[in-house]
């Protein structure tokens, strides 16, 4: 113990004699002068993971893009689909927004690019056995054939044209030093990490809308509940999807 000792003993004296150092400087001569103000250093700003060089033409402006951005999208999806599944007025920054949300707890209504699928959610079972039905995943397979059909390069060829806008908007979204395809490519990840149950997804009903009775499921991002929603074999053609779609907006 006594060699202990010594060591805290010796600490403790030149942390006192240290306290007596500064306290008579401090009493018995005059202050320093101030300090010559000086600019704080701007923080470095990190390029980008995953650059995207866009074409030097001519774009809208953020809030007229709506035309554009529709006829990028008609070049890649029917026009029946357009009106059935997407609301774009302020297309731009609700496709940014959404991205944003989708790792998150919840994908706030207001910005969703993608609408309801309307209609109920089919259950089966009661109290314990609450489940979703197999029926219920036919309602998500007709947006999951549009986007099945979508030609991976024209839709990238189109968000490369655009991608000035949606980093304009993902600055006003609050990211002044970040980079929308970077954050594209991060929710991608995440949606490519969603489980894939096997056998009946059981629910609860805490309030009044059903929730996963698996904790572990209930925790994920609104994303990964959405993939899990949409039934397995939808979940694995989507994620066939994504990973193309990942493929083509990293290689450049």
């Amino acid at each position: 113990m006594a060699p202990r000792i010594a060591v805290v003993a010796a600490v403790l004296a030149l942390l006192a004699a240290a306290v007596y150092w500064f306290v008579l400087r401090e009493r018995f001569q005059p202050p320093p002068p101030p300090p010559v103000s000086q600019a704080p250093a701007a923080p470095e700003k990190k390029g980008p993971q995953f650059p995207i060089e866009s074409p030097a033409k001519p774009l809208p402006k953020l809030g007229e893009s709506d035309p554009a951005l529709r006829e990028a999208i008609a070049g890649l999806v029917d026009p029946a689909s357009l009106a059935k599944f997407f609301g774009l007025e302020d297309g731009i920054r609700k496709i940014v927004a959404t991205v944003d949300n989708l790792s998150r707890e919840i994908v706030a209504e207001r910005v969703r690019v993608v609408k309801p699928m309307g209609g109920q959610v089919l259950v089966t079972g009661k109290d314990e056995t609450l489940a979703i039905s197999p029926r219920n995943y036919a309602r998500y397979t007709p947006f999951v054939r549009m986007v099945e059909a979508a030609d991976v390069p024209k839709a990238v060829a189109a968000y490369v044209y655009l991608y000035p806008l949606f980093q304009q908007a993902f600055v006003e979204l609050g990211y002044p030093d970040a980079y929308f395809n970077d954050r594209l490519v991060e929710v991608i990840d995440d949606l490519l990490e969603a489980p894939e149950p096997k056998g009946p997804v059981k629910l609860v009903v805490p309030k009044v809308l059903y929730e996963y009775a698996d904790p572990e499921l209930e925790r994920l991002s609104a994303g990964q509940k959405m993939l899990i929603r949409v039934g397995p074999e939808n979940e694995a053609r989507l994620k066939a999807k994504l990973k193309e779609i990942r493929a083509a907006v990293t290689a450049r």
